[in-house]
């Protein structure tokens, strides 16, 4: 299959996403209809758990997609100092954060007009942060975020310590 091959397959992105995918990107699956379908509308991938440094280049990329954003809500537990709102492109951008621990950030344009993302954990390796990516952004996509991050290892797991002196899986 060629790479124009898969821009036209559903389901399917080019290989040029996948080979670009690297920390810091944005994949997103935007569709112009009201009856959006799909558990996400798209992924990221951040460098850090530092929000200040991270958000600023989502929502300039978002912006550019999908117009102004107003607000994000994100998960307390999986950032660090979290503020209440930043100024980007000259535009204040509110901040809401709850102890959630659903692996999304919630886009919102306008009054309420929201977008789901898949956040990919920084420490993901390449291929498994491709496969979370590629999966969150499928149309027929229904599991939620948590489960493709343990499907595609890109989830944190806290492996069980054998005191025989098994070590567990390598993550």
């Amino acid at each position: 299959m060629t790479e124009s091959d898969h821009a036209h397959a559903p389901g399917l992105l080019p290989d040029a996403i996948h080979r670009a995918a690297k920390p810091g990107t944005v994949l997103l699956r935007l569709e112009t209809t009201p009856s959006r379908e799909g558990t996400l509308d798209g992924a990221w991938w951040p460098r850090s758990r530092d929000i200040g440094a991270e958000l600023p280049d989502l929502i300039h990329v978002l912006t550019g997609h999908l117009g102004p954003v107003t607000r994000v809500g994100l998960d307390a537990t999986a950032w660090d100092e979290l503020p209440t709102r930043l100024v980007i492109d000259d535009r204040v951008v509110h901040i809401d954060s709850f102890p959630v621990g659903d692996n999304t950030v919630l886009i919102t344009r306008g009054d309420q007009d929201h977008f789901s993302l898949l956040v990919v954990p920084p420490h993901s390796t390449l291929d498994a942060a491709h496969a979370a990516m590629a999966r969150a952004v499928r149309p027929d996509n229904i599991s939620p975020a948590a489960q493709i991050l343990v499907d595609t290892g890109t989830g944190e797991r806290h492996e069980p310590h054998d005191e025989e002196g098994d070590e567990g899986i390598e993550q």
